[in-house]
C-alpha cells in the first residue's frame, strides 16, 4: 500500500458528518440517493482537478492511470498472472491472463474489457478486480486492451472486442477452459463492448458467451435525459466527459444507433446469454443500464440486476481505499460465480 493510500484510508475512517463537511463541492445527494460518506470525500477530491475534457487524451490517460493506482486494491495474492498478446483486426492486442492458485479451477473463462469511454484506461485499470475474480471463483480471466480513440475511432474498439472473444473461445482449452463456458464482461465502455460481443455472436450464429457481466454499462449513445441530467455533475464521471468520449470515438457521420455503438437500442434481445447488470446511483449512465436490464428480462433473458445507490461510476477501481467499494465488488464476484454455475 502506498503512503498516499494510507493517508486516504485514514481520512476515510473519520466520522460521516466530518467527511461530509470535508466534501464541499461534491454531489452528495441526487434522485433521493445519498452517496457513501467516504466515497463522497473521494469524489470531492476528484472534482478539484481539471475537467477531463480540458485535457489532451494523453494527459487524460496519465491522470486516470495515476488515479487508479492510488485507489485500486492490490492484486490478489491467490491469482497467477501472465501478460500475453492476441491477434486483432488492427494488429496484436495486449492481454492479461489471470488464474486461481488457491481456489479449485473450473472450466469457465471470462473475457474482460476495461472502462474508459474507448479513450482512456488500460489493463491496470481492472487488474485488481480481474485478479480477485480468478482467485475467488476459480474462473480464468483474460483481460484485453482494445484500440482507443482518437487514434482509432468507431468501430475499432467493438471490432477488437469481437475478435478477442472469438480468439479466446477458439483457444479456450489452452487456458483450461471449454468453448461453451466462455463469458464476457466489462465496466462502462467495457460493458458496452461485452454486450456488443454477446449480440454479435448471436447474429453470426456462433458459439456465444454463456454469461455477460455488465457493470455500469454505456449502452445508449443517444441518451440525453434522466440521469444524464440529474447526475450530470457527478464525479468521477459527468455528462460533459461522456460527451467528450463520444466526440473522440464517434466520427461525425457515424450512426450512434448502430448495434456496435448502442447495444441497448437493439430491437430483438431474445436468445442472449444470462446477464448480470450493475449500476451506480451517482452515475449519468444509471438510467440506461437499468433500462437495458429491464429490456433483457422482458425478452426472456435471465437477469441479475443490482443498483448500488450509494456508489459512483468506477467503484470497481476504488477497493483499495473504500471498504464499501470492496464489499460491492465482492458481491458482484459472488453473483458471477453463481451465474457461471447456473449457465453450466
Amino acid at each position: 500500500m502506498s503512503a498516499q493510500q494510507k493517508i486516504v484510508r485514514t481520512l476515510m475512517r473519520l466520522p460521516a458528518p466530518v467527511l461530509r463537511r470535508m466534501s464541499k463541492g461534491a454531489v452528495l445527494n441526487v434522485d433521493g440517493r445519498e452517496i457513501d460518506p467516504g466515497i463522497g470525500f473521494l469524489t470531492a477530491q476528484a472534482g478539484k482537478g481539471p475537467a477531463m475534457e480540458t485535457l489532451t487524451p494523453a494527459e487524460a490517460r496519465q491522470a486516470t492511470r495515476d488515479g487508479f493506482a492510488m485507489m485500486n486494491a492490490a492484486r490478489s495474492k491467490d491469482a497467477g498472472v501472465t501478460d500475453l498478446t492476441i491477434p486483432g483486426p488492427g494488429g496484436a492486442m495486449a492481454a492479461r491472463h489471470y488464474w486461481p492458485t488457491s481456489a479449485t479451477p473450473n472450466k469457465a473463462l471470462l473475457v474482460y474489457f476495461h472502462m474508459g469511454g474507448c479513450v482512456i484506461g488500460d489493463l491496470d485499470a481492472c487488474d485488481s478486480f480481474c485478479s480477485h475474480i480468478a482467485a475467488k471463483t476459480g474462473t480464468g480471466v483474460i483481460s484485453v486492451e482494445y484500440r482507443m480513440a482518437p487514434e482509432h475511432v468507431f468501430p475499432a474498439a467493438a471490432d477488437d472486442a469481437i475478435a478477442a472473444f472469438r480468439w479466446v473461445r477458439d483457444h479456450s482449452t489452452e487456458f483450461g477452459g471449454t468453448p461453451d463456458m466462455v463469458g464476457v464482461g466489462g465496466d462502462s465502455a467495457g460493458g458496452m463492448l461485452a454486450a456488443i460481443v454477446a449480440q454479435e455472436m448471436k447474429r453470426a450464429g456462433e458459439t456465444s458467451p454463456n454469461v455477460q457481466l455488465l457493470i455500469y454499462p454505456w449502452v445508449n449513445m443517444t441518451a440525453d435525459g434522466g440521469t444524464m441530467i440529474s447526475c450530470g455533475d457527478c464525479a468521477p464521471l459527468n455528462t460533459s466527459t461522456m460527451r467528450w468520449f463520444e466526440r473522440l470515438y464517434m466520427p461525425a457521420d457515424a450512426d450512434k444507433t448502430s448495434p456496435k455503438a448502442s447495444p441497448g437500442l437493439v430491437e430483438d434481445l431474445s436468445g442472449l446469454p444470462r446477464a448480470l447488470v450493475y449500476t451506480a446511483g451517482f452515475d449519468p449512465l444509471r438510467d440506461q443500464g437499468e433500462a437495458f436490464a429491464k429490456r433483457l428480462e422482458q425478452a426472456g433473458v435471465p437477469v441479475t440486476f443490482r443498483e448500488y445507490g450509494d456508489m459512483p461510476h468506477g467503484f470497481t477501481a476504488m477497493g483499495g481505499v473504500s471498504k464499501r467499494a470492496a464489499a460491492v465488488a465482492d458481491e458482484i464476484i459472488d453473483d458471477l460465480a453463481s451465474a457461471f454455475q447456473a449457465a453450466s
